[in-house]
C-alpha cells in the first residue's frame, strides 16, 4: 500500500500561535544576552574588589593605591548631593551635542558629495585625508589661538574628532549604493535631489549611521582630553582636578561617567539608525 503525505497548507488559524512562540523565543533570546551582559561587568567589579582587597601586585602593576568599588560608590553619592558634579556633566553634554551637531551636518553632507562625484573627491579628500591623522591632542594649541574662548576651542575639537568618522563612513556609503538602482532611477525621470533623497541616502544610511555611532564616542574621547587641558568645567576636567587634588575615589567616579555617557550616546545614535532602517535589519544587518 504507497504512503500518503498530508501537503496541505498549515491552517490560517496556526499562524498567531507560531507567531506567539517566535515572540516568546525572541524574548527569551533577548533576556539571556541582558542577563550575560549583566554578569560580564558584575565579575568586571568583583575582580576589581579582589584585587584591591588583596593589594594584588602584578610587577610593575599594584592595586594598593586604588580605591575599591564601595569607596567609589560612597564618593559618587557624595558628588550626586553637590552642585559641582551636575554643573560638569551639563558643560560636557553641551559641548559633546554641540560639536557632534555640526559633524554630523558637515560629515553627511560633505560624505555624500565625495562620494558621488569624482572632482569633489580629487580636491576636497586629499587636504580632509593629511589631517586626519592629526590627534585631537595636537589641535587644542591652534584652537585655543583660532578662537576668542576656551569654549568654542574645545567645542570645536569635539568637532574635529567627530567629522572625520561621519566623514569617511558617509564616503564609503555613497560609493556604495549599487549603480543599478542609480540607473533605474535616472530611467525613470529621478531628478539631482530626489535621487539623493530617495536613492543614494537610503542604500548609505548604515555606514553613514555607523559612522555617526563611532564619531559619538570619538567626540567624547576629543573632549575629555581638551577638557583635561584647557577647561574650568566638565567631567575630563573633574578628573583631572580629582588627581591633582589626590581623591582617588572621585577620578574613577569621573572615568565611570565617561565610560556610561560615551557608550549610552553611541547606542542611543546606533538604536536610531536602526529605528530609520528597518530595510537593513531584514537584509541581514544585526539588531
Amino acid at each position: 500500500m504507497a504512503a500518503t503525505f498530508d501537503l496541505a497548507e498549515p491552517r490560517a488559524s496556526d499562524a498567531p500561535k507560531r507567531a506567539a512562540v517566535t515572540r516568546g523565543r525572541t524574548a527569551s533570546a533577548a533576556i539571556r544576552r541582558r542577563l550575560l551582559q549583566i554578569a560580564s561587568i558584575a565579575v568586571c567589579i568583583g575582580a576589581w574588589q579582589l584585587a584591591v582587597h588583596t593589594r594584588l601586585s602584578l610587577g610593575i602593576v599594584t592595586f594598593a593605591n586604588v580605591p575599591a568599588p564601595a569607596d567609589v560608590m560612597q564618593a559618587f553619592w557624595a558628588q550626586l548631593h553637590s552642585p559641582k558634579l551636575p554643573r560638569h556633566l551639563a558643560a560636557s553634554i553641551f559641548r559633546v551635542l554641540s560639536g557632534f551637531s555640526a559633524a554630523a551636518v558637515v560629515g553627511v553632507v560633505l560624505g555624500l558629495a565625495i562620494g558621488r562625484h569624482r572632482l569633489l573627491e580629487d580636491t576636497i579628500l586629499p587636504p580632509l585625508e593629511a589631517l586626519r591623522p592629526i590627534p585631537a591632542v595636537a589641535w587644542i594649541p591652534i584652537a585655543i589661538l583660532m578662537f576668542p574662548s576656551s569654549e568654542l576651542s574645545m567645542v570645536f575639537i569635539t568637532f574635529v574628532g567627530a567629522l572625520f568618522p561621519i566623514l569617511l563612513n558617509t564616503v564609503h556609503g555613497a560609493e556604495a549604493v549599487d549603480p543599478r538602482l542609480v540607473a533605474a532611477a535616472r530611467g525613470l525621470g529621478t531628478g539631482p535631489l530626489a535621487l539623493y533623497t530617495e536613492v543614494v541616502v537610503p542604500a548609505a544610511a548604515p555606514a553613514i549611521f555607523t559612522g555617526l555611532s563611532i564619531g559619538m564616542g570619538t567626540a567624547w574621547f576629543c573632549l575629555i582630553t581638551a577638557e583635561m587641558i584647557a577647561g574650568q568645567y566638565g567631567i575630563g576636567y573633574f578628573t583631572w582636578e580629582s588627581y591633582t587634588l589626590q581623591n582617588y575615589a572621585d577620578i574613577v567616579v569621573g572615568m565611570a561617567l565617561i565610560g556610561v555617557l560615551g557608550m549610552g550616546s553611541s547606542l542611543l545614535v546606533k538604536r536610531i539608525g536602526l529605528a530609520l532602517t528597518p530595510w537593513y535589519r531584514l537584509n541581514g544587518g544585526k539588531r
